[in-house]
This record gives C-alpha cells, structure tokens and sequence, in this order.
C-alpha cells in the first residue's frame, strides 16, 4: 500500500479496539472492526480501477482509497463489497445530490441505495422479503460503509455537522437490491439507459420507507388509490421543497398493476396526476410557507412534484400485499452510478 498514512494505533484485542474506536468518535455506536493493514491491502485490491475521488462535504476532504478502504473494512465488508460501496460514494458525492445539504438538514433523511444488475448476486444482496431490513450481510454492511465514510472523512457527525432533530434508523444502513427477477417490467437501471448486465447504484436523500398496506384491493387502479393516498399527506417535503421520490412496489402488488396493463411510465403520470394534498389540510402558516416557495394549488389541491419525471417507481421485496413509498429530503436528486469492477 504506497504513499499512505497510517495511524498509530496501540496494539489490543477486538473489545478494547471498539472502545477505543468510539472514543475517537470513529464508530456510528455498533462494534467496528479493526482495520488492519492485511484487510485495508485486501481490500483495495478488489477493485483497481476505482476512478477519480471524490471531495466530501462538510469537510471538503478528498479522501485516500486507503482512508475509504478502511471505513469499509470497519462496517464489515468483504473485498466484493467495496466496488459498489465505492460507486455509492460518487453518486452521492454528485454536484446535482446537494450532499452538503442531505448531511447538515435538520431533516431525517439517509443516502437511499438501490442495487442493479448482475453484482447483486455476486454480493448476495437482498432483493426480495424483508430486504429493507435486517439479516442480510451485504445489505447491512455496504449502507453502513457508505454512511462511516460520510462520517469519518466527510465529516457528518450527529450534533455537529448532521444536524438530524430527530434521525432515522436508516441512517445505519440504507441499501437493497431490485428485485429484477420476479418484476414484470424492465429492470429500473435498463430503463435509465444502462445495459441489462451493467450493474448500478442509484442514489436518493431520502426518508425511510412509508408502508402501503393494500390487502382489499384486486385492480391496478385500485392499489394506485392507496398509494396516492399515502403520497398525499402534508408532513413530508415533498410537499414544498418537492423533490424525486420512489414507489418501490411489492411483487404482488406490481403483478396486479402490469396484469391490467399499467408500466411504470402511466403509473407515474397517473401517480402524478392524482396524489395530490387537498388545501384544507394545509395550515394557513404553511400555505404562506408554500406560497414563498412559488407553490400554488392547483383546483384546491397541492401536488407532491414537479412532474412525473420525479416520481420514480421500481420493484423490491417478497410476497405480501405490501408496497413503499420513499420521500426525499426535497433538495437532491436521484443519481445512477456504474459499478467499476475488475
């Protein structure tokens, strides 16, 4: 490992190295493990053709890859892990994702990580049940080595720089794959314009996922009724500062909605032209709120975007009448990344 700086570390066992890791404030309050020069080397060699570095805000530090390397050694990762950490980080790093700003909000929202292509097998990432949560590696520990980065060398740390009034548990770890296979439409990265067998990473600041429970509905254009309903409520920004969102569609639900003939092009108008927040629901202060940022009803009602552009709709998770929506903090952007790998 050439031209690095290393740190001088007292030698100690794992529990000592976790207490010692969080008195220098390096841990995100779960056990790190030691980044030893061994896993630090091991890692960098799994990608060589890593690119450019990004400068990270609030510190505007350009990070080493050894420095990024040893983040992702001490969430847990493996070496094929690092490559979509690594393309995680420069989508997030993108002038147009407003990082500086995702990162120093009084807003709860995390870096949302959805996964494509072929790489989601080769780390074994979770596409299907409960794979916004809990019990898989790869998901767990790729989020988490995006967030310590942000953390350790952007330096983005609760209370003082992530100035979060509340948080969110996303802020651990935020990352799942598409699940391509059981979605009866076209992968979201094809429909970005990446080939089938690239893999990706797309980016979004956003809050954690809203539930859409439908058990009763048997048509597309029923499950759309719930899920405009849950997009249409006044808390979020989405409501004034607007902004991308995402509808990450079970697999039943999706069935229904491409059995009578719905793709996610007319779920988003249709989305777009329906899931709107009735103006009586609106405070009179925040219609004020609303009014200084050039919003204006529209028949009584807000929208919640700009435009169909910005709702973005893909396929996630197992069986179960159950669906997402996934608000952004308002001011980012939805951004693809190719994954480099050797």
């Amino acid at each position: 490992m050439a031209d690095q700086q290393l740190l001088d570390v007292p030698e100690m066992d794992g529990a000592d190295w976790f207490e010692y890791a969080l008195g220098e404030g390096w841990s995100d309050g779960l056990p790190v493990v030691p980044p030893t020069v061994e896993l630090v080397d091991r890692m960098i060699e799994a990608t060589s053709n890593y690119g450019a570095l990004p400068e990270l805000p609030p510190s505007r530090l350009t990070g080493s890859i050894e420095s990024f390397a040893a983040n992702a050694v001490m969430a847990g990762c493996r070496p094929v892990d690092f490559p979509v950490v690594l393309a995680g980080l420069r989508a997030v790093a993108s002038e147009a994702y407003n990082l500086h700003g995702t990162l120093a909000t009084t807003h709860p929202c995390a870096q949302f990580m959805m996964v494509n292509g072929p790489v989601r097998d080769a780390v074994e990432l979770n596409c299907g049940t409960n794979c916004l949560g809990q019990g898989t590696r790869a998901n767990a520990v790729i989020g988490r080595a995006l967030q310590l980065i942000l953390r350790n060398v952007g330096g983005a740390i609760p209370g003082v720089m992530d100035r979060s009034t509340q948080g969110s548990p996303a802020k651990y770890a935020y990352c799942f794959g598409e699940n391509e296979e059981d979605s009866p439409w076209q992968p979201y990265h094809v429909r970005a314009g990446y080939a089938s067998g690239d893999s990706t990473v797309t980016a979004m600041a956003a809050e954690g996922p809203h539930n859409i429970n439908d058990h009763g509905s048997n048509t597309g254009i029923g499950i759309l009724q719930t899920v405009a309903g849950v997009m249409g409520q006044p808390g979020s920004n989405q409501s004034y500062v607007r902004g991308p969102h995402f509808v990450l569609f079970g697999i039943e639900h999706a069935a229904t909605l491409a059995r009578d003939h719905w793709n996610p092009d007319t779920i988003r108008e249709w989305l777009f032209d329906n899931a709107r927040i009735p103006a009586e629901r609106i405070s009179e202060e925040n219609k004020q709120q609303f009014a200084d940022h050039g919003i204006e009803t529209v028949a009584g009602e807000y929208t919640v975007s700009t435009g169909p552009d910005m709702i973005n709709v893909a396929v996630a998770g197992g069986f179960g009448k159950h669906s997402a929506w996934v608000p952004s903090f308002g001011g980012t952007a939805v951004i693809t990344e190719k994954i480099i790998s050797d």
